[in-house]
């Protein structure tokens, strides 16, 4: 009877272990960006320089793939959000220079917010004309949150063989944000969409005319959303004050820089829901300050759709 008891209890502790351990991991994929280096060298990253924990657990990563030179293929959409209409002079310049510092592998495409509504200029191409002739400066329309537009072309971006990227351009504001807490809604579902997506978000702060006479805080909780958008994405924002930036150049050339060094980071994870589940995982870099821009949460499939997942071989 006592052996009949202890194989029961035995039984009993596996499966406690079991669930406790949410059963056999699953492959999962980011990508992560190098932090700024002030003028040194990028060195290339591999599996022993990277740490990447879910919880207390110290994962398992299999591939560190570095997306430059044959790899550096990207999808970036250059989204205008009307609302942002002050211009205090010609960008035009600024972005031609942008555009042709980067790979003649990346495709580009342009995107307007109007109304709170996506407007597609031109789809991702190779052709650098296309996307200067459909580039134009903010034009100004009713104020509405930009982040229900942001997660509109997210979810209407086929999966491909590339990474994703936007460089959103707006104010940021977003009028039915909750004052008290400042959170806006359709920030938090852009910010899922993307990282669910694998999609990373640079953001550029640009104010409206009225910038000089409009509230304060509506600026500031603007401000405050495109960060968290950017940063809880794996990106950056960039602003200076209330007014618009006297020049896009540093930024921009910033963006570029973080595209160069960019990695495909493949590891062992566990969702929390069989069907899958955005789980927050952190990747740390061994190499002293060296940093990295990272999601704040990961797309880990479940399961049983592991068989249809992408491998790192999609990027």
């Amino acid at each position: 009877m006592r052996h009949i008891y202890k194989t029961i209890g035995l039984m009993l502790l596996g499966t406690l272990i079991a669930l406790a351990q949410g059963g056999p991991s699953v492959a999962a994929h980011v990508v992560v960006t190098v932090s700024h280096l002030y003028g040194q060298a990028a060195p290339l990253l591999t599996r022993d320089d990277i740490v990447v924990r879910q919880g207390l657990d110290t994962l398992e990563v299999t591939k560190v793939v570095p997306l430059r030179v044959d790899r550096d293929d990207l999808e970036l959409y250059i989204l205008v959000d009307n609302c942002s209409n002050c211009d205090p002079g010609s960008k035009t310049e600024e972005f031609r220079r942008f555009i042709a510092s980067l790979p003649s592998t990346t495709w580009i495409g342009v995107a307007y917010i109007q109304d709170g509504q996506l407007r597609i200029a031109e789809n991702p191409t190779k052709e650098r004309k296309r996307v200067l002739a459909a580039l134009n400066p903010p034009s100004g329309s009713k104020p509405r949150s930009p982040y229900a537009a942001l997660t509109q072309l997210i979810s209407g971006w086929p999966t491909n063989s590339s990474r994703h990227a936007v460089l959103l351009i707006s104010n940021g504001i977003d009028p039915a944000a909750t004052e008290e807490l400042n959170t806006s809604a359709t920030a938090e579902n852009a910010i899922g969409a993307a990282q669910r997506a694998g999609v990373t978000i640079f953001a550029i702060y640009h104010p409206s005319a009225d910038y000089a006479t409009a509230d304060s805080a509506k600026i500031y909780g603007g401000q405050v959303q495109l960060a968290h958008v950017a940063i809880e994405t794996g990106g950056e924002a960039c602003f200076l004050g209330f007014g618009p930036l006297p020049s896009l150049a540093p930024f921009l050339a910033d963006v570029v820089d973080h595209f160069a060094n960019q990695y495909l980071l493949e590891f062992l994870a566990k969702p929390s829901d069989p069907s899958g589940s955005l789980e927050e995982i952190s990747v740390k870099s061994k190499i002293e300050d060296l940093d990295l821009m990272v999601p704040a949460k990961v797309w880990v499939p479940g399961r049983a759709s592991t068989g249809s997942v992408p491998d790192a071989t999609r990027y």
